[in-house]
């Protein structure tokens, strides 16, 4: 019996001791779990940064629920010592981050890790409220000012905002139904806005349910917008994907949008205010873009253009059930110009429209533009387009004893749906000429026969943002 107790209390021992090694082995991989974690990452980017922080670390909490604004504010402010220091990154971890508007600075990255989610606050009072645009003298919604974008920036040089296809929610619905009743005083918020400043780069991000427009780059240069998702209902009031805004050097790529307006939509201010500010937008590209917008245009040209648009070159795009294809749209009394305009290899499935320009677009700003300021339309051109299931090949709509001219298209065919127009081009107070065109397109622009085909070609030139490379950045950052 004595024997027996002994080894009975041996065996208690020895399990007693494994199950503190076990413990002792699980707090110490635990303790190592919470506290050597390290988060490494790779990007490209224009410049990489010399410091990094995570938003973690000032207080961000990413619940859904808890107000991140101070925290975002916080940790931008903190990093901002470092601006002449190599710059710094501020990393977003996983989560859900509800947030008001907040501004970014100079030599700054802001990188959402691919299960980060910005959630625009529906708190309107974490929405400053800034003056008009003076190119545009008054607020799109509204005459007053317009509140702060969910992430904006002025008077700023080399920002990036980028991520692993991070995501930026703007929370839209509550908005639209207060645009809707005519309950805002002041133009809705954009999710990303950056004025005045130079060397931007917007990309691998997904954007959701916007406010308004999603990015506006406005006064800016040298500006790149990459891998970008835009997702919002076709019928969201606004929902412009991409708005370069008087800004010069932009290059737009690889890009998926389904919005309820336009695509890209190229502007330069609205009416006596763009012209006397004067800003045109010039030297974008656009390539390998894929829309979806029922009710609006792949890309648009306006209507607000009166600083000028000029050397626009799209390539390489697609527009699945989207109204038209490339839409000019300009007025008496806007004055400026849309000029040297070059598109290539476009394809186009179930469209209203494959081309549309119309000089009769209206809503102006107010009653105070010049009913004399006629707007230039000239050196437009298009060739290599495919489309199919078409209702109506073109409407081209000039304005009278000002038409628009330099119009060229070649090596077009557009294949109409089953219940088409009757009229498949409609053409007024226009000039131009076309090289194999199906259907044949209206007197107005005359067949120039095959020989023509290359009449509109393409630039061979290339544009200084195409020039820009890419640097690969690396970073590892420990997270608590």
């Amino acid at each position: 019996m004595p024997f027996s107790l002994n080894i009975m209390e041996v065996m208690r021992k020895i399990v007693v001791a494994l199950i503190v090694v076990g413990l002792a082995i699980s707090e110490k991989g635990e303790s190592r779990h919470v506290r050597d974690v390290t988060t490494s990452f790779e990007y490209s980017a224009m410049n990489c940064r010399a410091h990094s922080a995570s938003l973690s670390d000032f207080g961000g909490v990413g619940d859904g629920k808890t107000s991140n604004t101070k925290a975002f504010q916080s940790a931008i402010s903190e990093l901002s010592k470092y601006s002449s220091e190599g710059g710094a990154q501020l990393y977003v971890p996983p989560g859900k981050w509800l947030t008001g508007s907040f501004s970014v600075i100079s030599h700054f990255t802001l990188y959402l890790h691919r299960d980060a989610v910005l959630l625009g606050s529906q708190d309107i009072n974490e929405w400053p409220v800034l003056k008009p645009l003076p190119s545009y003298g008054r607020g799109r919604d509204a005459a007053a000012g317009r509140f702060t974008s969910l992430i904006f920036g002025t008077n700023l040089t080399d920002v990036i905002i980028t991520g692993d296809n991070g995501t930026i929610d703007g929370q839209g619905p509550f908005w639209w139904q207060q645009f809707h009743k005519g309950k805002l005083k002041y133009t809705r918020p954009y999710l990303i806005e950056l004025m005045f400043s130079d060397s931007i780069q917007i990309s691998n991000l997904t954007l959701l349910n916007s406010p308004s427009w999603n990015v506006h780059p406005v006064y800016s240069s040298n500006i790149v917008v990459k891998g970008i998702t835009i997702l919002a209902p076709v019928t969201s009031p606004n929902t412009d994907g991409i708005n370069p805004d008087s800004c010069t050097n932009t290059r737009i790529e690889d890009c998926y949008i389904v919005s309820g307006d336009d695509c890209v939509a190229v502007k330069s201010g609205w009416d006596e205010y763009g012209i006397q500010f004067g800003m045109p937008t010039k030297q974008l590209i656009i390539r390998r873009l894929t829309c979806i917008s029922p009710f609006s245009a792949t890309i648009a040209l306006g209507s607000e253009m009166s600083g000028g648009i000029e050397d626009v070159r799209a390539e390489d795009i697609t527009a699945i059930h989207t109204e038209s294809g490339v839409r000019i749209k300009t007025a008496v009394g806007r004055g400026g110009f849309v000029r040297d305009i070059y598109v290539r290899k476009f394809t186009m499935h179930t469209m209203k429209w494959a081309f549309w320009m119309t000089g009769n677009y209206g809503s102006h700003a107010d009653k105070n533009y010049d009913p004399n300021a006629l707007p230039e339309i000239k050196n437009i051109n298009y060739r290599d387009v495919v489309a199919d299931n078409v209702t109506m090949a073109a409407r081209l709509e000039g304005i009278a004893n000002d038409p628009f001219t330099g119009i060229c298209l070649a090596n077009v065919t557009i294949g109409l749906s089953a219940k088409p127009k009757k009229q498949h081009w409609t053409c007024t107070d226009i000039e131009g000429i076309t090289s194999g065109v199906t259907p044949p397109p209206c007197g107005l622009l005359p067949d120039q026969g095959p020989e023509k085909i290359t009449a509109c070609d393409f630039p061979k030139d290339s544009q200084p943002i195409e020039e820009l490379e890419f640097k690969k950045c690396s970073y590892r950052l420990k997270v608590a």
